[in-house]
């Protein structure tokens, strides 16, 4: 049902009402709007009147709120913030050169980063912005230009426009083992403690699935460790705490530097492992296509 207009007071005394109501005072708010205090004040009995009660208590020269004018308060302060944060977005929206690039946590930390200085000094004019985000795009509350994230994830209305292959396999310390990279069966990872991610909405391959595609039963150790959140997964990993189930695309830039080793040779291939999604099938602008074809290469 639409909101009856005949319900709304005027308009152009809310705000000399939240200027007053927040500052406390029709001096302050007389200041901060460049009105005067007769002005302000004029504006709250116009409001009073149109609702038939007082929204202020004027004793010694101060204004206090009543029951009435907080519960104003709080809504119209609320509305405002909404209105700005939408004022703000479409601003932003239309800025020329800015993209925003929406991107899954993991992939935003461990594989966009440490790529993001060399697009910045290869296209300085491009303003990008990085959206950071564990929920999937069909949970986005927020426009985007392009987004990264694995595509077994809900994508809602969005348009592949890329996908590119990934790898899944365990990952630990060099610390952790002392026989070095690669040397362990699968077997013998079981007898060691593994790192779990989980949480209530799962959507991404664990050490249950990873096992049984390679057709292994899996197995409960109380040695194990679970965790909420994959970047805690990861630091545990690197800290030595046990062994995780990592992704080549995360997880590369931990194997080059040597933070994180693979101490079994066995993977799971996934062809498709990460999409790049457009909010649309209309053309990108060109600053958009300048970042799409930057991170086509980089996935390649």
């Amino acid at each position: 049902m639409k909101p009856s207009r005949s319900n709304l007071p005027p308009l152009s005394c809310l705000l000399p009402f939240e200027a007053a109501a927040r500052l406390e005072s029709i001096t302050k708010a007389a200041e901060e709007l460049s009105l005067t205090q007769a002005a302000i004040s004029k504006q709250i009995r116009v409001l009073e009147d149109n609702l038939g009660t007082p929204l202020f208590d004027r004793r010694n020269r101060a204004v206090y709120l009543t029951e009435e004018g907080r519960e104003l308060r709080r809504i119209i302060r609320a509305s405002l913030g909404d209105i700005a944060a939408a004022c703000k977005n479409i601003r932003d929206r239309h800025s020329d050169n800015e993209i925003i690039l929406r991107s899954q946590q993991c992939e935003a930390i461990y594989w966009l980063m440490p790529r993001l200085s060399k697009f910045y000094q290869e296209h300085p004019e491009i303003e990008l912005r990085v959206s950071v985000s564990t929920r999937p795009i069909s949970d986005a509350s927020e426009d985007f230009d392009l987004a990264l994230q694995s595509i077994d994830r809900n994508h809602g209305t969005a348009i592949l426009v890329h996908h590119a292959e990934d790898e899944v396999f365990p990952v630990c310390s060099p610390g952790y083992l002392t026989s070095g990279a690669q040397s362990l069966s699968v077997d013998q990872l079981l007898d060691l403690r593994l790192l779990h991610h989980q949480t209530a909405d799962q959507d991404w391959m664990t050490w249950d699935v990873w096992l049984s595609k390679l057709g292994i039963k899996p197995r409960v150790s109380r040695l194990d460790l679970v965790y909420d959140s994959y970047p805690m997964v990861v630091q545990a990993a690197t800290e030595g705490h046990g062994i995780a189930v990592g992704w080549r695309r995360t997880c590369e830039h931990l194997l080059a530097t040597g933070a994180l080793i693979r101490p079994c040779a066995d993977d799971v291939s996934l062809p498709d492992g990460l999409g790049l999604y457009a909010p649309n099938s209309n053309p990108p602008r060109p600053e958009v296509q300048v970042l799409l074809d930057w991170m086509i290469a980089e996935l390649s």
